[in-house]
């Protein structure tokens, strides 16, 4: 199986170690979706922007505690999407992004604007 990171958990971030035993496929940079600064982490809701991210392939043990991970924050959903590398699954944020701030690059590792 396969995963979409966006934010904390891409290479030379400060949640990579839990990326420490997936393989790598690529980068990839994903349309139909924004991304918000939630300050340590962001957070992807769909929209009109794209973002950058790095697609992994992983095995049961490594998304169940990536799920644990982001359901401990009760923030995010995992979905389904499709990408150059095939389908993967990607964390949506639930919550309202009403006064966060987009970065409307859709970088996260080099946001700045």
């Amino acid at each position: 199986m396969r995963i979409i990171v966006y934010g904390s958990l891409r290479r030379k971030q400060g949640n990579s170690h839990w990326m420490t035993n997936a393989q790598w496929l690529g980068d990839y940079r994903i349309p139909g979706y924004e991304l918000y600064d939630l300050g340590l982490y962001p957070a992807v809701i769909k929209g009109d922007g794209e973002i950058d991210c790095e697609v992994y392939r992983i095995d049961s043990s490594i998304l169940a505690e990536l799920d644990e991970l982001k359901n401990d924050r009760r923030d995010y959903k995992r979905e389904l999407v499709q990408t150059p590398y095939g389908s993967a699954w990607m964390y949506l944020y639930l919550h309202s992004v009403d006064g966060l701030k987009r970065i409307n690059s859709g970088d996260w590792v080099s946001r700045t604007d």
